[in-house]
């Protein structure tokens, strides 16, 4: 996309250039160039080319830049998507818990001292 830049800037210098100067010589950063019709001609057709390849690549990047801000935004969507599914899947497995519950029921490590394990025994 910078390129696409450089490229329009540097067509449309050359096209001021030619525009400002009176007759077939012209000078630029102390060199002069003196063209005859043919060369006028190629250095308009290399002008234009350039040009139209600086617009033909700032059209592309707009297009891959647009490109990738919807895939974030899919991307984006699938994951906030994803996320409430799974809130959803915790609230209700918290409703469970609390129905499967008996008043005075509650969870304890088995025996007096910390187990060497990870078994949890049901009292009541």
């Amino acid at each position: 996309m910078l390129l696409g830049v450089v490229l329009v800037l540097l067509a449309a210098g050359a096209a001021a250039l030619v525009a400002t100067e009176e007759g077939s010589t012209y000078t630029l950063f102390g060199y002069t160039v003196v063209l005859d019709d043919l060369g006028m001609f190629l250095a308009g057709a290399a002008t234009g080319a350039a040009l139209l390849l600086g617009l033909w690549l700032l059209a592309a990047g707009s297009r891959r830049t647009a490109r990738h801000r919807r895939e974030v935004r899919a991307a984006r969507t699938r994951a906030s998507e994803k996320v409430a599914r799974l809130e959803g899947e915790k609230r209700e497995l918290e409703r469970r818990l609390e129905r499967e519950q008996v008043p005075g029921d509650r969870l304890v490590a088995g025996g007096d001292t910390a187990p060497d394990h990870d078994t949890i025994t049901r009292t009541r």
